[in-house]
């Protein structure tokens, strides 16, 4: 399972993290938490992939984030008060907000519910992350994509690269006796943690270089830009489509025939740019029986949510006019049990 298509473990963990849009109840979110954490756990780490504990803490972050910011600056929500803070008044222009003043459960749920959502989506990156190597995923790419596939490889690496310098630093100052935490000690970190960083980018672009990196072959520019634009083009009908699927009020001309427009717009943008690129392949990745497993596995958790919605329309939403307890609808259950079969496989 180490050699893994990477691709089939990004459409997993994009496909939980779309399940993770589509509600807010907070049973079915820390079951999908609890998937995707046991599938992290039982997978070793290829060679590159990033940490995903940062992820997990960088999730709890957003969720305090989220709950503080409620209880400070929060939408004054009627219902149950819990605590009152002192207040300050705000000119009439800003209605709707607070600054203090009475800290509500149902406010307080809102928050919850929305920022566990967003602290899931947050783990399903970090487990692709964990799981794909970003350097493989950047093989596999076709060559008309390569240079779009170098920039989101180099901004999905960039965080974890800086808190493996940071890190580094820290412990080599334990190791000379100085202070490594606190305001004094991340002050002394802050620079050399950059100056690791210039000297990576340096080392990265001297590579590029030396390995013919932008090397466009006898495509015309004119047919480059149209390629771009093609790929573009397509990208963004596909993402609005995604919305389109994922937003229920949505006219239907965003759902399905925009997603097979752009798809179809992307993919021979795509086959067309190939045909100029000079690039060879050595051992190229084979998409097989394994891959289709695993990406099957995290499409039933997005088809469980969705059957659910149509099953038991507001189930998988908790409400809090009046409080409800949470319901876990049995096919969402379902398909989110069964995206852990990757866990699971050998």
């Amino acid at each position: 399972m180490t050699t893994l298509h990477p691709g089939a473990w990004w459409a997993w963990a994009l496909l939980l993290g779309c399940a993770a849009t589509r509600t807010t109840d907070p049973v079915l979110l820390v079951l999908l938490v609890a998937v995707v954490c046991f599938v992290v756990a039982g997978r070793p780490r290829p060679a590159g992939g990033r940490d995903f504990g940062f992820f997990a803490r960088l999730a709890v972050v957003v969720l305090a984030l989220r709950l503080a910011f409620e209880v400070v600056f929060g939408s004054p929500l009627p219902g149950t008060t819990i605590v009152r803070l002192p207040s300050v008044t705000l000119p009439s222009y800003l209605v709707g907000l607070r600054v203090g003043g009475a800290v509500t459960t149902q406010a307080l749920l809102t928050a919850t519910y929305g920022g566990l959502q967003l602290a899931t989506l947050l783990l399903c990156v970090g487990a692709a992350n964990a799981l794909a190597s970003p350097r493989r995923l950047l093989r596999s790419l076709p060559g008309a994509l390569y240079e779009l596939g170098v920039a989101v490889t180099v901004g999905l690496t960039v965080a974890p690269q800086l808190v493996a310098a940071t890190d580094r630093m820290r412990h080599a100052r334990r190791l000379r006796g100085r202070p490594s935490s606190g305001v004094r000690g991340w002050a002394a970190v802050a620079i050399p943690v950059l100056n690791d960083g210039l000297e990576s980018a340096v080392a990265l672009a001297a590579a590029m270089d030396a390995r013919g990196f932008g090397r466009r072959g006898d495509t015309s520019p004119a047919r480059r830009r149209l390629t771009t634009a093609a790929v573009v083009t397509g990208l963004l009908a596909t993402a609005i489509a995604v919305y389109g699927l994922l937003d229920a009020g949505s006219p239907a001309a965003l759902g399905l025939p925009m997603l097979v427009a752009g798809s179809a717009c992307a993919a021979g943008a795509v086959v067309v740019g190939q045909r100029g690129v000079v690039r060879s392949r050595y051992r190229p990745q084979a998409w097989t029986s394994r891959e289709w497993a695993v990406v099957v596995a995290g499409a039933a958790a997005l088809l469980g949510v969705i059957a659910s919605g149509h099953v038991a329309p507001g189930s998988l939403h908790t409400g809090v006019y009046p409080l409800a307890a949470p319901a876990l609808p049995w096919p969402a259950a379902v398909g989110v049990v069964a995206a852990a079969v990757p866990g699971v496989l050998r």
